[in-house]
């Protein structure tokens, strides 16, 4: 007899249920999340149990590393892609938990991808970075603004960053304005530091692999946004198509088409958004390297708008970078703009 386990997992509680190849319940109830405890519900099924699927939250880790370590077989549900019918009438965790089992038990089930274990604190810590910078950007600019209420004048962000203690008491008159700067320039060399020494960090922990040292061959990616991209992706042949990977970047319009007409926009939040964010930083860089991308830019730029034509150049780099991952080649423009 064949069983599957499904678990819907919560951020204190998990639901388990287990079925047969007859789709009978064989058992069903809440626990506590306890690895101990998983291991001895799943025990009593484990010659049999073909696959336990759990259902990809953002506490996943703790669950599907045990299991594995303990040799059971599992699976990652993606729940963007396993929604059921809307029109139930009545839906719970149990409901949940036997039907990711019965997904398993029919081979439809949509798996997400199971990062390993060995990268994952240097991914999530590069992440920790860029979280990082947002705050300092956010900073700078804050404090960008302050200068121009208050004295009229526009300063740079790169001037900003260099600003002296001394040169801000002259800066402004009044001593509750000249606090908030020394505050927010402190925040900012502070962040700067942390930056900078998880960078360091990682780069000692981390080589580029020899399918990603082609990224640096492509204008506007240097060691930060290979190294994201190389820790984001895992193994790119994962992805069996190109358009599947650029559309897991966030690099493809999202919407709805029916009789040829718009009907609303679809999940534009489906897929990596460190990966969304590293293409359109490089698509900036690109822009001012590359002479055809400048073009492909500002031919894009006559037709819509800005945001749209960095997004489409963002989306060319995408595709170039997945056949030069894949194919471990080198960064051809003549192949990307033609």
């Amino acid at each position: 007899m064949k069983t599957y386990a499904g678990i819907d997992l919560h951020s204190s509680n998990n639901y388990i249920g287990v079925i047969n190849h007859k789709n009978e319940r064989l058992h069903s109830r809440r626990y506590d999340n306890n690895l101990k405890t998983v291991l001895k519900v799943l025990r009593k099924y484990k010659r049999t149990l073909q696959g336990v699927v759990v259902e990809s939250t953002y506490n996943w880790y703790w669950l599907v590393d045990g299991l594995m370590e303990n040799n059971y077989k599992v699976h990652l549900a993606n729940p963007a892609a396993i929604q059921q019918y809307k029109g139930l009438k009545h839906r719970d965790d149990k409901k949940d938990a036997f039907w990711l089992a019965h997904l398993l038990q029919l081979g439809i089930l949509a798996q997400g991808y199971i990062y390993p274990k060995k990268l994952r604190s240097v991914r999530d810590m590069f992440r920790r970075r860029m979280m990082f910078v947002k705050q300092r950007t956010t900073q700078t600019l804050s404090l960008q603004s302050m200068i121009a209420r208050n004295r009229g004048v526009e300063q740079s962000v790169s001037a900003i960053v260099r600003f002296r203690d001394d040169f801000i008491k002259q800066m402004f008159d009044c001593p509750h304005l000249v606090s908030t700067a020394l505050h927010q320039i402190e925040t900012i060399r502070f962040l700067g530091k942390q930056i900078e020494a998880i960078e360091s960090e990682v780069e000692t922990m981390v080589e580029l692999d020899s399918a990603y040292r082609g990224l640096l061959t492509i204008p506007g990616i240097g060691r930060i946004l290979a190294m994201t991209i190389m820790l984001e992706v895992g193994d790119i042949r994962r992805f069996e198509k190109v358009g599947h990977y650029s559309s897991y970047c966030r690099c493809v319009k999202a919407q709805s088409l029916s009789n040829g007409k718009k009907k609303g926009n679809n999940n534009r939040k489906n897929g990596n958004r460190y990966l969304a964010w590293a293409y359109v930083e490089a698509a900036n860089h690109n822009k001012r390297s590359c002479s055809q991308a400048r073009k492909f830019l500002e031919r894009k730029m006559a037709e819509k708008n800005y945001t749209v034509a960095i997004k489409a150049l963002a989306n060319k780099l995408s595709k170039a970078s997945y056949f030069i991952m894949r194919d471990q080649t080198t960064y051809d423009p003549a192949l990307l703009f033609r």
